[in-house]
């Protein structure tokens, strides 16, 4: 069982890389912020939100491209390195994983206009989505915030975007 304390600093460590997604950010250092061993904070951060850092930090990352590609002024490349990433082929396999597209077919699709959209409802409705389950739970418990989790399929239409007016 994970500590209270020990919550707090993942807390932390998953708000750095919400906020610093583009700067270099890897296990070590974010396990030295939370004063955990690399394995420790691995295992502990994946228990308390149900994937891993790096992939959590990924899905940051996509999400970040995802927008900055439907702006259409910046080239995928560009877009790789503008959300921190260092290998356009990681980039792109990854968005692909998330996404169900490539990043250059994303950013040549029409996504509809989004105008008078507020940012928080488009970014509810074009956050990247996994196939897997993203937490396991043991029997009787539910996960933190008493939120159960669900399984979407990578590229699945969500209904109702965007919303009409």
């Amino acid at each position: 069982m994970t500590s209270l304390e020990d919550l707090v600093r993942l807390r932390r460590a998953r708000d750095r890389m919400d906020r610093d997604y583009a700067q270099p950010l890897d296990v070590p250092a974010l396990a030295r912020d939370a004063l955990m061993s690399s394995g420790h904070f691995s295992r502990s951060f994946r228990a308390a939100f149900g994937e891993t850092p790096y992939s959590y930090l990924m899905t940051r990352r996509i999400e970040r491209a995802k927008a900055l590609l439907r702006r259409g002024d910046l080239s995928v490349t560009e877009v790789c390195f503008a959300v921190g990433c260092t290998s356009l082929g990681s980039f792109s396999s990854r968005f692909t994983e998330l996404v169900g597209e490539s990043p250059s077919a994303y950013r040549s699709r029409d996504h509809g206009d989004g105008a008078g959209v507020p940012a928080c409802v488009a970014k509810i409705y074009t956050r990247p989505v996994r196939t897997t389950p993203v937490r396991t739970t043991p029997a009787g418990t539910t996960p933190l915030g008493g939120e159960e989790t669900t399984s979407v399929r990578i590229g699945e239409a969500r209904p109702g975007w965007p919303p009409v007016a």
